[in-house]
Formats: C-alpha cells, sequence, structure tokens
C-alpha cells in the first residue's frame, strides 16, 4: 500500500458512525464553548497519539500490527496479549454500532427495524456481518482496494452538510447555545460538561492508528507515519465542523431530542426531507466502508499475534488469497454475539459506542507509555539522537491524556471492560500450554487477580442493577 492508499485506511477507519451521531451527543453533553473545550483537548490528545505512533512506526520499524506490538515489547507476553485481546475487541463492539446505527436509520422507513435493536433488525444485521466476512475472505488488497473508494464516496455528504450550515448559520441560536446547563459557565461546570464527551470523541477518533496496524503492507516504512498525521488532521477538521455547526441550525433542546442519526434531522432542519434522506445515504455508504476496515484491523491483530505465538496457533491460519480466515472468523462471531447482547439494552447505540471507547483505552494508554519509556531511557536515541526532548513530551502528554480518559470513562465502563477481558486470558493460557510453558509469570499472576476482581464486582453490579447496559 502507498500513501494514498494507507491514508484512505485511516480516514476510512476514523469516518464511520461516530461522525453521524455527533449533534445529539454534544447537545447532550454541553453546549457549543463546551464542545469547543473538547475539541481542543480530544484533539491535542489524540494528535500525541498519532505522532507517537509515528514515532514508532521509525523507531521500531520492525514491529508490525501497531499497538499490539508495541504493548508486548514494552512490557511484557501478558500485558501485550491483552493489548492486543482488547484491541481486538473494541473493534468488535464497534462494529456493532455500525449495524444497530444503519438499522435505526432504515427504521425510520421500515418500523420493523426500530432503533436499530429489535430482533428483526439483529437478524438482518447478522446476515450482513457473514456477507462482508465473505467479501474479505476473498482478499485483504481487494476490500483495501474497495475501502479507498468508499472513503472518498462517504465524505460527500458530511463536506456538503458542513458547507450548507457554514452558509445558512444562524448567529442567535449559535449565541443561545453557547453555555450548557443553563448558563453554567463556572470551571466545575464546564469540567463536567466536558468529561461527559470523552468517550465520544474517543469513539469518533478510533482507527488513528489504522496505518500502524498495516505497517507490514506499507510499500515504504516512512508512509506509515506520514499517513497518520495527514488522516487524523483531516477528520479532526471535519469532526469539529460538524459538532460547532450544528449549534447554530437548532436549539440545544431541539438537538438533544433528534433521533440518531442526528445528522439527518440537523441537515432536514435546514433545507428538507430531502437532507435527512440524503445523509441516510451517505451513513449507509460510510458505515459500511468504516465496518470493512475495522474488521479488517480486527482480524489482522489477532493474526500478528498468533504468528508471533502470542495467542493460540489455530489463528494463525490464512486461505490461498492471504487472508487471515481463522482470525476473520473469530472476529465476526463476536460481533454476531454482541449484536444479540444489544437486545436487552436500554440504548444499544450508546451502550456499545461507549463500551468500544473504553475497551481501546488499554490498548492506547501501553502504546503512549511505551514510546514514553523508550524516550525516558534512550533506546534507539543512540543512533537516532534528534528530536528525544520533543518527543518525551509528545509521549508524556499521550500518556497523561489516556489516563484521563480512563477518569473520564468511570468505574461502570471500567468493570464492564473486566467482564470482557477476563475470560479472554483463556486464549493466552491456551498459548502457553501450546508451548509447554506455565500459564502465568508471578507479575503476570497479579495482573491476572486485578482482572478477575474486576470481572466478579462488574458480573455483580450487572445482576444487582448497579450497572445497566
Amino acid at each position: 500500500m502507498g500513501l494514498p492508499t494507507l491514508t484512505a485506511m485511516v480516514v476510512g477507519s476514523m469516518v464511520g458512525a461516530g461522525v453521524f451521531s455527533l449533534p445529539r451527543n454534544f447537545a447532550q453533553a454541553t453546549g457549543a464553548f463546551g464542545a469547543i473545550i473538547a475539541w481542543v483537548i480530544a484533539g491535542t490528545g489524540m494528535l500525541m497519539l498519532a505522532f507517537v505512533f509515528q514515532t514508532l512506526a521509525v523507531r521500531k520499524p520492525q514491529l508490525d500490527a501497531g499497538v499490539y506490538a508495541y504493548a508486548k515489547a514494552g512490557f511484557g507476553e501478558f500485558p501485550g496479549f491483552l493489548s492486543a485481546f482488547g484491541y481486538w475487541a473494541s473493534a468488535c463492539v464497534g462494529n456493532v454500532t455500525y449495524w444497530v446505527l444503519i438499522k435505526s436509520t432504515l427504521g425510520l422507513v421500515f418500523p420493523a427495524f426500530g432503533e436499530g435493536d429489535t430482533l428483526f433488525a439483529v437478524a438482518v444485521s447478522a446476515v450482513g456481518v457473514w456477507a462482508f466476512h465473505y467479501m474479505i475472505v476473498r482478499g485483504v488488497k481487494e476490500a483495501a482496494f474497495i475501502n479507498q473508494i468508499v472513503t472518498v464516496a462517504k465524505l460527500v455528504p458530511i463536506i456538503l452538510f458542513v458547507i450548507i450550515l457554514a452558509i445558512t448559520l444562524q448567529g442567535g441560536i449559535f449565541s443561545g447555545n453557547f453555555w450548557g446547563d443553563g448558563g453554567d459557565s463556572s470551571f466545575g461546570g464546564l469540567f463536567d460538561q466536558v468529561r461527559s464527551t470523552m468517550l465520544v470523541t474517543v469513539f469518533v477518533f478510533l482507527g488513528v492508528e489504522g496505518a500502524s496496524v498495516y505497517s507490514r503492507y506499507a510499500r515504504r516504512r516512512s508512509d506509515v507515519g506520514r499517513a497518520t498525521v495527514l488522516g487524523f488532521l483531516s477528520v479532526l477538521a471535519l469532526f469539529a465542523s460538524v459538532t460547532l455547526l450544528s449549534y447554530g441550525a437548532l436549539p440545544r433542546a431541539d438537538l438533544e431530542g433528534l433521533q440518531q442519526p442526528s445528522m439527518a434531522g440537523v441537515l432536514e432542519a435546514v433545507v428538507g426531507s430531502w437532507g435527512s434522506t440524503f445523509i441516510g445515504i451517505g451513513l449507509i455508504i460510510s458505515v459500511l466502508g468504516a465496518y470493512l476496515a475495522w474488521t479488517l484491523m480486527a482480524a489482522e491483530v489477532l493474526y500478528v499475534a498468533a504468528k508471533d505465538d502470542d495467542m493460540p496457533a489455530f489463528l494463525k491460519r490464512s486461505n490461498q488469497q492471504g487472508s487471515p480466515s481463522s482470525a476473520l472468523v473469530m472476529t465476526s462471531a463476536l460481533i454476531t454475539a454482541v449484536l444479540f447482547v444489544t437486545l436487552f439494552s436500554e440504548d444499544a447505540f450508546t451502550f456499545t459506542l461507549k463500551l468500544c471507547s473504553s475497551l481501546s483505552l488499554i490498548p492506547y494508554l501501553l502504546a503512549a507509555a511505551y514510546a514514553l519509556k523508550l524516550s525516558v531511557q534512550g533506546e534507539t536515541y543512540d543512533t537516532q539522537p534528534q528530536g528525544r526532548r520533543k518527543e518525551l513530551i509528545i509521549a508524556a502528554i499521550a500518556v497523561v491524556y489516556t489516563l484521563f480518559l480512563i477518569f473520564a470513562a468511570g468505574l461502570e465502563f471500567l468493570l464492564l471492560s473486566c467482564i470482557i477481558y477476563a475470560p479472554g486470558t483463556a486464549l493466552f493460557v491456551l498459548t502457553r500450554r501450546e508451548h509447554g510453558r506455565r500459564p502465568f509469570s508471578p507479575p503476570e499472576a497479579i495482573l491476572l487477580t486485578a482482572l478477575i476482581v474486576g470481572f466478579v464486582v462488574g458480573l455483580i453490579g450487572l445482576t444487582t442493577g448497579w450497572i445497566t447496559i
């Protein structure tokens, strides 16, 4: 893959379901001023993460599969395994949000789909999951080419949305929406508002590491870092524009009450009913393209981990087209399982969005911490001394940002993540047994104990109603 294809993978991974839900999600949390602060924080933090992946791609060119490889190299096999498993699980849960939003969009025309969480909607989505599975199995390169085309196609309605809202912006409505929560401009009030948007911003930025995941396919290694930063900056400008311009189209109370995809409701209020249809079509194209990219990335992480003997051997199988067939089967199976879980959720889209974001935080934190470790210890800087201080500062900011995201996610989603992480360790045990090794070393056993405690507390929370989905 060259620079344009790698950049398309980054943009295609990030521009999915999230952008179409931004107006309502932000309006429920804050006003325009809080949104500006949120995007500054999220943009700075995620840009630092993008620079982290750029730095690691240059300083550790032998490490493939990005997030997983960096965690293992920096902190050992078990943290590396958890990073790979968490990243994979996050991608699978994120793919469920795509199907929920597609069916919610169709539900505006066909009531049987409801808001994407009816039995009929879930059944149709499951068929779609395995149809895409068949297409991806036919070849990674062909699927990546399709994603490049879809990436261009899905940007058209979003860019047109931004242009129309910029032209029709109503200053009076925007100023009325400037402060959130009844005009509470105190530091505490703004902090709470901004904090409540953080998982939303993480969700829309997931995929910033897309080029590094595919580093083994890159024509030139230097293109990996360039594609990461170029794709991120383009998407940040788009997301911030969609959010802020929406505050100039409708009062905040109306934005809060819109059905997802809320971009459709905003454009319909400005130009009429054709706007909703136009956005709906763009959403379906966008979401299916993002689904394709994320399914590829999820399977790639499992496959490379298995090739490095950090996942069971059956996951390293590939077919004649070079697709990681076993990893793709496992990926599609988890997506299908989570789809059926949404039948019991009060708000399927919001639940899967926040769970997806929460699962991604540990892999991101470990990657940022590895970059910080390299710069502190000076590894690779003896032969490439340039930029050490700058890269240390970037990595430190990225670590602080991801720790803040874990705090913003809250205990509920941290425990829900443990419910997924803990059973996944069975794959780690199976891998160790395949190589005649003891399941856990003493330090790894401590980490496992923490996961099990979180798993038990999370289950108790679900059964008592303290944690809801």
